[in-house]
């Protein structure tokens, strides 16, 4: 008597013919990946409502409004950069010492606000944005600059030909 063999022992048939999906690995250089992002997203929303709400106890972060202006993640998203400044003034070095202090707590509160596998490490970096686009600004207005943006204008002898 034959047997039936068992259709999920079989193995459908590849096709040896397709060329391989190349993987799609964030590196280094690269631009960061939407998923990273959004989680980067959530993150910066999560801790600024962490210090809106003043809910940390350290010395150096009393009366401290900071505003966190943009975060960056990893791409494996163990570790968030968050650009941090404060509100009217430069966060000093104590400053920035406390908020490592803190740090533990931040993670905790970023982890039950948003769902990921890991909670991720959390650095801070002051941000310099907004220094920067001041600098270029007052650059722009600098005579020897504005004279180059302004319009060309034509010459006398080709305005006379036309």
């Amino acid at each position: 008597m034959a047997r039936k063999s068992d259709p999920r022992a079989e193995k459908p048939e590849r096709d040896t013919h397709a060329t391989p999906r190349p993987k799609t690995k964030n590196r280094g250089g690269d631009a960061p990946s939407q998923r990273m992002l959004r989680v980067a997203e959530e993150v910066r929303h999560a801790l600024s409502a962490v210090f809106m709400r003043e809910e940390f106890h350290d010395p150096a972060l009393i009366k401290l409004h900071v505003t966190v202006t943009e975060v960056r993640a990893s791409p494996d998203l163990k570790h968030m950069t968050a650009f941090v400044s404060g509100l009217g003034r430069d966060l000093t070095k104590e400053q920035f010492a406390g908020l490592r202090r803190v740090s533990p707590f931040l993670r905790a509160q970023v982890a039950k606000s948003v769902q990921l596998r890991a909670a991720p490490d959390l650095h801070f970096q002051p941000d310099t944005a907004l220094d920067y686009a001041m600098h270029i600004s007052k650059v722009m207005q600098r005579p020897e600059v504005a004279q180059d943006l302004l319009p060309a204008t034509k010459p006398v002898e080709d305005r006379e030909e036309q």
